[in-house]
């Protein structure tokens, strides 16, 4: 539903960036007397020092600038908010103070996207999501993301990935179109991405190393990167409850696993200082996150709990209890018991084209004919039949609302003991159209930072968060609590509430 949504704002998103440029040992301010020249009525002869003006001696500008767009077009452009993007600033630029290459300048992107991940381009392209902001807990744990991203840029390892990755594309046409032998060519293809797989590791392992002696030299805490990564593989066993898990969009997909990273981060901390070294700077950073968006936006439509509500389109669905429902880039999916599945996405449809022919037309693969029926559902006209596949039986309904055709696919192990019919019947029959009450009422998923009162719990403080599943455990992942781990009164706590 994201790609629907995204149709008619795509150009705005692109044109309107929002990001935020912070330049290392550059004075991009106007200094107090400049200031006072342009009150008297003079005009400063200093050019002013932008990103682009400041990266023109840069080669590898030309890289980040080309794939600038392309980023913002896949984590749905970039996400505006001044408290936020000050409290980044003052991170940033304690890092660029504390740079070894003081004449190096950044351009932080802060993404509108619930995924949690970040990453750099060549030229001093840094990128980080909104989800990833709102998993950190401190002004430390931020810094060691984006000092792990400037260890990349530092060490030039996207020149490095881009060469291997044109060589490792060239080795692949060479093995397809020269070599007879296919054995031989797949396993030349596969020691190749092997190969491009442990230098990654290597890049990523190094980028590590760097980015904690960059925010040690800094004053932050050494230790954030360790506690960080702990919180993302938290964060990875709960992938569901963030509705964002688009592999190829989320950090974990793209860099080493977790436990040997959080090994190695902690003995590079403790070569730093012991506990306590630095400063992790957690009052300011949570007022900064304060009110940010969280989860989907009203452009990609949101899940609350087990209904999917969109408000530009005006549409909603329930999934039944003991589903788990997830609203991907390319459709909304939910899961549940005995390995049944529900996809849920919406086609263009000619006003003047009938579903049942629509249905019948081939991309139903083992449709049986005579299981298509005609129905309508709270009024619009619908179409259901029934399909097999391989272990799985399926069950399909298609709604016409105006020009477009939403459908629903249910796929159930034919040995299970659900019965597909009656969940897919459950499910269409739930969509409906939103009232215009209804749709006005709805609104985004926010951080919100309220402290902990005496005989408050982490029960209590989960009871106030709206719009998640399990929420005692959202509650404490948020907050990078164990299950033994009691909130302290007078503290500071995250929770999701509109």
């Amino acid at each position: 539903m994201r790609a629907l949504g995204r149709l008619a704002t795509l150009c705005a998103l692109l044109a309107a960036s929002g990001c935020t440029t912070f330049g290392a040992g550059l004075d991009t301010m106007a200094t107090e007397a400049e200031t006072g020249s342009i009150r008297a009525g003079y005009t400063s002869t200093r050019q002013p020092i932008t990103f682009e003006t400041a990266q023109q001696s840069d080669p590898q500008s030309v890289i980040g600038k080309s794939q600038h767009p392309k980023i913002l077009a896949a984590y749905g452009g970039a996400y505006s908010d001044p408290k936020l993007e000050q409290a980044l600033a003052g991170i940033v630029g304690k890092l660029a103070a504390a740079s070894e290459d003081p004449n190096r300048v950044y351009r932080i992107t802060i993404l509108n996207s619930p995924n949690i991940n970040a990453f750099a381009l060549p030229g001093g392209y840094v990128y980080i999501t909104r989800g990833l902001l709102a998993l950190a807990n401190d002004s430390s744990e931020v810094a060691a993301v984006i000092g792990h991203e400037m260890g990349h840029i530092t060490a030039n390892h996207g020149i490095q990935r881009q060469q291997r990755e044109q060589a490792a594309e060239l080795a692949s046409r060479v093995v397809s179109e020269v070599l007879d032998n296919e054995s031989a060519g797949q396993i030349a293809l596969a020691k190749g991405k092997l190969s491009l797989a442990q230098f990654s590791r290597q890049q990523e392992l190094q980028a590590d190393a760097l980015g904690i002696k960059h925010i040690a030299r800094a004053g932050y805490d050494p230790f954030a990167a360790a506690r960080f990564l702990e919180a993302m593989d938290s964060y990875s066993r709960m992938r569901n409850a963030f509705q964002a898990t688009d592999p190829n969009l989320d950090f974990l997909a793209s860099h080493p696993s977790a436990p040997q990273r959080i090994t190695l981060a902690g003995q590079l901390a403790r070569s730093e200082g012991p506990p306590g070294t630095g400063t992790r700077d957690r009052d300011r950073y949570l007022a900064g996150i304060d009110g940010m968006l969280f989860g989907d936006s009203a452009v990609e439509g949101y899940v609350r709990e087990r209904t999917f509500l969109h408000p530009g389109l005006g549409i909603s669905f329930t999934v039944p209890k003991g589903f788990s429902l997830d609203n991907t880039a390319e459709a909304v999916m939910a899961t549940g018991p005995d390995d049944t599945a529900i996809r849920f996405d919406g086609v263009a449809l000619a006003p003047n084209r009938g579903l049942v022919d629509y249905v019948n037309s081939g991309w139903i693969g083992g449709l049986e004919p005579g299981s298509v029926r005609q129905q309508r559902i709270h009024g619009l006209e619908a179409v259901s039949a029934r399909a097999r596949g391989g272990e799985y039986n399926f069950d399909v309904t298609v709604i016409r609302l105006g020009s477009q055709v939403y459908r629903f696919l249910t796929a159930v192990p034919a040995k299970a003991s659900v019965d597909a019919g009656a969940i897919a019947a459950g499910v269409a029959g739930s969509f409906h159209q939103l009232s215009a009450e209804e749709r006005a009422a709805l609104k985004p998923l926010r951080i919100r930072i309220v402290e902990a009162r005496q005989g408050d719990t982490a029960g209590t403080l989960a009871a106030r968060m709206v719009g998640v599943e399990a929420k005692e455990n959202m509650f404490r992942l948020l907050n990078e609590l164990t299950v033994d781990d009691a909130v302290k009164s007078g503290e500071r706590y995250k929770i999701v509430a509109e």
